[in-house]
């Protein structure tokens, strides 16, 4: 029996790095198992923010993998402010006030200029070049994932000129996302984002988001059928030789601007104080991209001689952190916006084995997940006593050789299970 052929619209792929790209990655590895012959369509000249090379090594061998070349702004922007324009591009954004004028110059532009986003260029010749492979090649399902949501315009176009079937998969919402708020969007381009919105929410046949909070949204907009299927984990083999010695706290990821719990770098900074032993053990590990902002407030609570901060490392070293720590640290701005954010590190912590200490609004889809999965602790910014006390608690098992997880229930995050959900949309609608 034939399989089911379902091209793939991603601008995110190998060798870029992040959780986006390993989503796609991890349901092309195991789609051909469900029935369905994956086809990647991705740029031949992407400006990643950050990289990954590690990751190529996960591409199936035997998949048919398309590449056109992409126009992007910023590698024009580059030439005038290499570093601002990268920062911006992987999301970082300066707060207001601590803004140059070239990086207030850059949001407006990117976010007035260029809508959805900064691959709106990549639209029309994507659609002339796949309008023809589509038909030579007789595709019946089309899978656009955003962002950048540009490519979900792809999709809208493919689907009005020929008719196939189409799966917008969301990974992040889109006119209510934390970071439009820092586009110095003018009313008019606020109405341009929400009536493209409207028009993919409205067309596509099925739509994907990877949390509840964002299926509850959606469909106040659309009556399309809605599906969640998050993110998740694969199995590996990576192993390690022991815990740290040291008390390690290790966040893995972004921490922009915005997402700079003072209220953690407060606690900690008393136990330090309060606590001897805690002082000559403890210390704070940052892996990934961490705003100026960011480490200026962690000094600012005394905590620079306790802070390591890593940078970008490959996804492998990633695990590993995960795995050597004592505590893994998971922090999400407190907002109504972002109670939908289910990051994709959560599921590979959840098979660290190691507990899961976690900051964020109240009632966020993650919180639930951490919870039902018995993997860590969760918080409010408003329940600093709370956390004292839980991290104490930690470190008192940290120091009897009793800090463990015992994990249920993590089965429905596999990837091999989310892709035959995935599989079952592709193969019904």
């Amino acid at each position: 029996m034939s399989k089911k052929k379902a091209l793939i619209i991603t601008y995110y792929w190998p060798p870029a790095g992040g959780p986006g790209v390993q989503r796609w990655l991890k349901f092309v590895k195991y789609l051909p198992d469900f029935g369905v012959e994956p086809i990647v369509y991705c740029p031949e000249n992407p400006n990643y923010p950050i990289m990954d090379k590690s990751l190529v090594n996960e591409i199936p061998k035997d998949i048919t993998i398309l590449k056109q070349p992409i126009s992007e702004p910023y590698g024009l922007a580059s030439v005038f402010s290499k570093g601002k324009s990268k920062k911006i591009s992987s999301g970082v954004i300066p707060k207001a006030k601590k803004q140059s004028l070239i990086e207030k110059a850059m949001l407006y532009v990117r976010g007035n200029y260029f809508i959805p986003d900064a691959r709106k260029n990549w639209i029309k010749p994507s659609v002339e070049f796949l309008s023809n492979y589509i038909k030579e090649h007789h595709i019946e399902t089309i899978i656009t994932t955003g962002p950048p949501h540009s490519l979900h315009l792809i999709g809208l176009q493919l689907k009005a000129r020929l008719g196939v079937k189409w799966l917008a998969d969301f990974r992040d919402p889109w006119t209510t996302i934390g970071y439009h708020k820092d586009l110095k969007l003018t009313d008019s381009s606020k109405a341009k984002h929400v009536a493209l919105e409207q028009n993919v929410l409205h067309t596509a046949d099925q739509i994907i988001v990877t949390s509840n909070h964002t299926k509850n949204e959606f469909q106040t907009k659309t009556k399309q059928p809605i599906s969640v299927i998050t993110n998740g984990y694969d199995a590996h083999n990576i192993r390690v030789e022991g815990k740290d010695e040291l008390f390690t706290l290790s966040h893995i990821g972004s921490l922009l601007s915005e997402r700079n719990p003072v209220v953690l770098w407060e606690t900690l900074s008393e136990l330090i104080q309060e606590h001897k032993a805690f002082s000559e053990v403890f210390k704070l590990q940052l892996i990934g991209v961490v705003s100026d902002d960011v480490v200026e407030s962690i000094h600012q609570n005394g905590l620079k001689n306790h802070v390591d901060v890593v940078g970008y490392v490959s996804h492998d070293e990633a695990i590993q952190f995960q795995m050597k720590s004592q505590l893994v640290l998971l922090i999400e701005i407190d907002s109504e916006d972002t109670k939908a954010i289910i990051p994709g590190k959560v599921f590979e912590y959840l098979i660290s084995e190691t507990p899961i200490l976690a900051l964020g609004p109240k009632d966020a889809d993650v919180e639930q997940i951490i919870k039902s999965t018995n993997t860590g602790s969760y918080f409010n910014y408003n329940q600093k006593a709370e956390l004292k006390t839980q991290l104490l608690s930690y470190f008192e098992a940290f120091q009897n050789n009793t800090l463990k997880v015992n994990a249920i229930g993590l089965q429905p995050y596999s990837r091999k299970t989310l892709t035959e959900k995935l599989a079952k949309l592709i193969l019904h609608t």
